[in-house]
């Protein structure tokens, strides 16, 4: 990535990021093959889910970014779940970070939605809606779009 020619990483945009102007923190899944876990288990990365999370905003994560929530030490002693197909692999990783997993599609601990795999990337969306905007208005807007 690159602005106006000098090299920009998610590390350097992560520092400039202000916890206080944001509402909620959203982590899509990835593919390891694409460097998704070299940027979610990066310092800067795990630094502004703890913060997020210090100030009791919601924080929903869909498929293996869990792992991000899990290394930050957010989810060690709570319910989580994580991407459950392939022999249930990344359930095991997550469960070396101290985390009960649960194999349930969305698993929702105080402020933090996990989910297990992208097909449940709309029922993450609604379930950070409600917390935002409140059942009623996600009603709504879950109507509005065919849900």
């Amino acid at each position: 990535m690159s602005t106006f020619g000098v090299p920009v990483t998610v590390d350097t945009l992560l520092n400039e990021v202000k916890i206080e102007d944001y509402d909620a923190l959203a982590i899509p899944g990835g593919f390891e093959e694409y460097g998704f876990y070299d940027e979610a288990f990066s310092e800067e990365v795990s630094e502004l889910i703890r913060g997020v999370n210090s100030q009791h905003k919601p924080i929903a994560s869909v498929c293996v970014a869990a792992l991000a929530l899990a290394h930050s030490g957010i989810l060690t002693g709570k319910k989580a779940t994580i991407y459950h197909l392939n022999g249930g692999n990344r359930q095991k990783q997550l469960g070396e970070y101290g985390v009960e997993v649960i194999n349930e599609p969305i698993v929702q601990t105080d402020n933090i939605i996990t989910s297990y795999c992208p097909q449940t990337a709309p029922g993450v969306a609604f379930s950070l809606l409600s917390i935002l905007m409140g059942e009623e208005k996600m009603s709504e807007v879950r109507t509005a779009m065919g849900y």
